[in-house]
């Protein structure tokens, strides 16, 4: 299945910045980072419970928001980018 994985973490605190590198880092673990605060995922459904339970775990739900789009299947390999963005592999290994 293929995710968009978008967030936004309050960081006007210090406990705030802590959770958005836990965020980012949680996401780097799965998927490939397109922009800022967004992942392009592609993963089993068990992998995605994985992801948000771990991203539940993470957030303060009164601060902070999480946006996990479920895709089409091949919607990555058709996107356009424009700019400065790097195509992701998303057929490739991912190594951490």
């Amino acid at each position: 299945m293929e995710l968009l994985v978008t967030y936004d973490v309050d960081t006007t605190t210090p406990e705030g910045e802590r959770r958005l590198r836990q965020v980012a880092k949680t996401c780097e673990g799965i998927g490939h980072r397109v922009q800022k605060s967004v992942f392009e995922v592609v993963c089993t459904p068990p992998q995605r419970l994985h992801l948000e339970a771990r991203l539940q775990g993470i957030i303060d739900p009164a601060l902070d928001s999480v946006r996990i789009y479920h895709l089409d299947r091949g919607t990555f390999h058709n996107a356009k980018h424009l700019g400065a963005a790097v195509d992701a592999a998303h057929q490739e290994a991912l190594i951490i």
